[in-house]
């Protein structure tokens, strides 16, 4: 094991970054040709799309669900494991990666495998699904974070990448995820692209057509370095779509890959620039080549204005759990480098201990030019105009707020979405459903500071957007006194049927007219229990597009759900479930009054880790109370008689406090059960319903101990 590098942590934000920059430059013209793109764009140099807000995408879904496995299950995993977090991240044929059907898309066939119980590597075997199948592009597509984790060890990444390829593919489409991982992590130690590309050689059989390609591609660039257009010709001639099965098969996108490495010679503009001209899966191929660039790059390499400004360290996911679906990059990379420096056995460097290990605020803008997705708007201005922007300062390491024109009683608000919906996004690609990522009942702390260049008086405090009744929840304002740091509180009060999807500073001038605000936030943390009761006559259907109308607020694994004359309604066979919340919540008491219409099992979902994970209980036949434990299959913990019919309202309590989980009805304590085997200390809530129909009249989410109805919980 070698020893992580100073700078691996700048690195690997190059790399997410280099990732997250390609995808979102390639996905405008995924599946396109090479003559089509030249016929329309000619030289592409930049985005070819100014997004509002990009959406979901599964090359960026898959690398960071993937790498939970190592949370999950250690870091000494099986692929089998590897398969089981696909299960619990992924919806049931939605989101995430869902396109076509059994034996036509490689990750359908494959979680429909998982789930029939044909567990990997069997699942995405050659062997199992056909060469056809198995050879297509996603084994290397979802596999970078496994070079990120691995700094400078591409036979370490490469072992990774293969159990995680082999959940869901086979032959090379196993070897392109191996190849991947291993330049990634090679690239951690500098040197030129051929080196990276030679030691991705070394981790992959020499000779499997993966290596073939690669090999002839390097040969023909050092028969012609200064064309890599007559490069395409070459590779469109042996190596195009024509000449291997399926819909996107590896090798054709592997050599466009390597091509690009090889004539962007190191530079990362012109390296993604030159990929996304060749065509084919653009966003795939561009995406994995920024990676790879980004870390041997770095940060400076990547140019911010141009390519990372546009990003603003944000992206969405659509994964089983809402709340994990709304990502800013550098929570990532502390996330990853957790990872990292656990399997490498060492300590991270001082600098950076609290931000992995999660003691520093959520946002807190050390990394370099870091952002984490903060955004900025401002009363209307009657006349004249407000130019805003954020950027990060590297002299305060916070972020930096400068507003021009600025007037007296204009507010300025700095926020981070906590929620979205779908006129937030310019498409609907691979269905994303969000929960929100804060709640009434939790608290904001922030500090700020007003920069001496501000000649005029403000004052700041913390607020939160209750978008279900479009009320600005403000705290305690505080006037700014210029060059000193200044703290910031509040607690957002529990709010009946509630939904927060905006968290932030808001900036009050006062005495100036035109003039400049400059400030800076350079902490910004949530903290509490939530206290809230989802009113689901205030909730709706979303309309994203047709076959995806999500109920807000919650994200479903399978089923149908639905808001109905003002309760929430779940009809469905097998894996009907729907949740909200946020994965994270540790201890809390989760009361909802439920009205079972068809079927023999009604539940309410705590500590709920994804579509594998939970604990459930409710009314279950015949006339009984029950706890279950969902661990890849329901098992029963405890059950108690209880006198249940369709058609009458009950209300059920679930107190999950430690191990121990508590579930009370009709005013009495039933069900109370100590898990002792590898328990849920985490997760969000929901309700499941499979092979029958409930209606939901409420949710209320506590702290786990709290007094109602002169009933303790």
């Amino acid at each position: 094991m070698k020893k992580i590098k100073p700078d691996y942590i700048e690195r690997l934000y190059a790399g997410w970054l280099g990732k997250l920059i390609g995808v979102r430059l390639g996905a405008p013209i995924e599946g396109w040709s090479y003559e089509k793109i030249q016929k329309v764009f000619g030289e592409i140099t930049g985005y070819l799309v100014d997004y509002k807000d990009f959406a979901a995408d599964d090359d960026t879904n898959g690398p960071m669900f993937l790498l939970r496995t190592l949370e999950d299950y250690g870091i000494d995993n099986t692929a089998e494991q590897v398969g089981l977090t696909l299960l619990n991240y992924a919806p049931y044929e939605h989101g995430f990666f869902w396109w076509g059907t059994y034996g036509v898309s490689t990750e359908h066939t494959a979680y429909t495998n998982l789930r029939a119980g044909i567990m990997a590597p069997r699942s995405g075997s050659v062997e199992q699904n056909g060469e056809a199948i198995a050879e297509q592009i996603g084994g290397q597509i979802f596999i970078d974070t496994w070079g990120l984790v691995a700094p400078c060890d591409p036979t370490l990444a490469a072992q990774y990448a293969e159990k995680a390829a082999s959940a869901t593919h086979g032959g090379n489409g196993v070897y392109g995820g191996m190849f991947i991982a291993a330049c990634i992590s090679a690239a951690f130690d500098g040197g030129s692209i051929r080196d990276v590309l030679e030691t991705g050689l070394t981790v992959i059989p020499q000779d499997c057509e993966y290596a073939r390609v690669t090999r002839d591609v390097m040969a023909f660039y050092d028969q012609n370095s200064a064309d890599w257009r007559a490069c395409f010709a070459f590779i469109k001639a042996h190596y195009g779509y024509d000449k291997y099965p399926g819909n996107c098969h590896i090798i054709p996108n592997a050599a466009v890959m390597v091509l690009s490495m090889l004539y962007g010679d190191g530079d990362y503009g012109k390296t993604i620039n030159i990929c996304n001209m060749c065509g084919w899966d653009t966003d795939c191929n561009v995406g994995n080549v920024g990676t790879i660039l980004g870390v041997l790059a770095g940060l400076d390499g990547i140019d911010y204005d141009k390519w990372r400004v546009p990003i603003n360290d944000f992206y969405v996911s659509s994964g089983v759990l809402g709340s994990m679906n709304i990502n800013d990059v550098p929570s990532d990379v502390f996330f990853i480098a957790r990872l990292a420096y656990k399997i490498a056995g060492e300590s991270p460097p001082p600098e950076w201990v609290a931000a992995i290990n999660g003691t520093a605020p959520q946002f807190n803008f050390l990394l370099p030019g870091s952002t984490h997705g903060f955004r900025i708007r401002a009363d209307q201005a009657p006349h004249g105009t407000f130019g805003p922007w954020v950027r990060n300062s590297a002299e305060h390491k916070a972020l930096k707020i400068v507003g021009t024109q600025v007037y007296e009683g204009q507010k300025i608000y700095v926020y981070h979405k906590t929620h979205y919906r779908p006129a937030d996004f310019h498409d609907s690609r691979y269905d994303p459903c969000f929960s929100p990522i804060v709640y009434p009942g939790q608290s904001l702390d922030a500090s700020v500071m007003l920069l001496e260049e501000t000649g005029f008086p403000v004052t700041a405090s913390l607020y939160a957007l209750d978008e279900n009744h479009n009320n600005v929840l403000e705290g305690a304002a505080i006037p700014l006194t210029p060059g000193t740091w200044q703290e910031l509180h509040f607690d957002i009060p529990a709010i009946q049927g509630g939904l927060i999807s905006e968290i932030g500073v808001v900036f009050d001038p006062s005495d100036c007219e035109h003039d400049t605000l400059a400030v800076c936030l350079r902490d910004f943390a949530i903290s509490g229990k939530p206290d809230y009761t989802i009113d689901f006559g205030l909730e709706r259907n979303e309309n994203w597009r047709f076959g995806h109308t999500p109920v807000s607020q919650f994200s479903h694994l399978r089923g149908n759900w639905a808001i109905e004359d003002g309760c929430l309604c779940g009809r469905g066979v097998d894996f009907t479930e729907i949740y909200t919340g946020h994965h994270n919540w540790t201890d809390y008491t989760f009361t909802g009054t439920l009205c079972p219409v068809i079927g023999d099992w009604h539940m309410l979902n705590v500590r709920v880790q994804g579509g594998i994970r939970s604990y459930a209980a409710g009314l279950t036949e015949p006339n009984k109370l029950g706890l279950y434990k969902n661990n890849n299959g329901y098992m029963l913990l405890c059950e108690v008689d209880f006198d249940w019919e369709p058609g009458v309202e009950y209300t059920l309590s679930v107190r999950a406090v430690g191990n121990t989980i508590t579930v009370s009805a009709k005013e009495k304590e039933l069900i109370c059960f100590t898990d002792t085997n590898s328990p849920y200390l985490r997760g969000a809530i929901g309700a499941s319903v499979p092979m029958g129909r409930c209606r939901f009249k409420d949710f209320y989410v506590k702290p786990p101990y709290y007094q109602a109805d002169n009933l303790v919980f």
